[in-house]
C-alpha cells in the first residue's frame, strides 16, 4: 500500500499489484472510520463514504485523472509512483 494523496481528513492509496477483487483501475479511500474503493472514473467500486467526501474525491480523480492513470499503471506492475498534489 503506498499513499497518493492525502487532503480533508481523506487518505487516498494505491495497492502493488491491487487487480484481483477489481479489475478496473481504481484507489482506495480512508476518511475516519469509513472504507472505500472508487475507480478512477468515480465509480464507488465497495465500501462507503459520506456523500460530501465522495464528491470530493470523485471531482479530484477528474482532476487528476491522467495522473491518477499513471499511478495505477506503475503500482499494478508493483512499481513506486509519485504522488500527487491535493490541489492544482
Amino acid at each position: 500500500m503506498s499513499e497518493l494523496c492525502r487532503f480533508a481528513g481523506i487518505i487516498i492509496y494505491m495497492m502493488f499489484r491491487d487487480i484481483q477483487q477489481h479489475n478496473k483501475p481504481h484507489v482506495h479511500v480512508r476518511y475516519g472510520e469509513y472504507k472505500a474503493v472508487i475507480a478512477i472514473d468515480g465509480e464507488l467500486l465497495a465500501g462507503a463514504l459520506p456523500n460530501k467526501q465522495l464528491k470530493i474525491i470523485t471531482g479530484w480523480l477528474a482532476l487528476h485523472e491522467e495522473e491518477a492513470y499513471a499511478a495505477w499503471n506503475l503500482a499494478v506492475r508493483g512499481e513506486h509512483f509519485k504522488k500527487i498534489p491535493p490541489l492544482n
